[in-house]
């Protein structure tokens, strides 16, 4: 299960480092546990991220499309899209079918990132090493997105690519 929790951390790092300009976030509570009954010796692992950074209504596309696009790029597979206009969701699916991920937008335009191991040999995990990117709440209730950014704050529409 550690060798499954470190592959869901490496995914979560890199799905939200892939975003520009980058948002403030922070880890949210993380769990691990049996899965197919208690007497299977089977577990998995489920690491969390929350975004901070209040994405304007105007925004969340551009932010979704991002992690989408950079999601299928490193080869993983769009498993449903759930387009609500105000609570959008995107599921995945690693290449290789062991991480499960959700991208989920709550109220106020704060967006939840799921990482879910599939069911694995159970053993201990170590405790989630805690690397936010902005204010660390992790262990703490987490408020709503209390950043302000010039870009993923803004009510004006994203600026569309030159076309050229």
């Amino acid at each position: 299960m550690q060798e499954a929790a470190d592959k869901a951390d490496a995914l979560l790092y890199e799905t939200l480092s892939a975003v520009k300009p980058p948002v403030e976030w922070t880890h949210d509570a993380s769990d691990h546990g049996s899965c197919g009954g208690d007497s299977t010796g089977m577990g998995d692992v489920t690491r969390r991220a929350v975004v901070m950074t209040r994405v304007s209504k105007e925004r969340r596309g551009a932010l979704l499309g991002i992690i989408e696009r950079h999601w299928k790029k490193n080869g993983h597979k769009i498993t449903d899209v759930n387009p609500n206009t105000d609570f959008p969701e995107v599921y995945a699916e690693s290449s290789d079918g062991l991480l499960r991920m959700s991208l989920i937008v709550g109220g106020e335009g704060q967006f939840f990132l799921d990482v879910q191991t599939s069911c694995v040999k159970e053993s201990s995990v170590d405790p989630l090493k805690a690397r936010a990117y902005g204010h660390s709440y992790y262990g703490e209730a987490i408020p709503r997105p209390n950043v302000e950014d010039a870009f993923w704050s803004s009510s004006e529409p994203p600026p569309s690519p030159s076309s050229g």
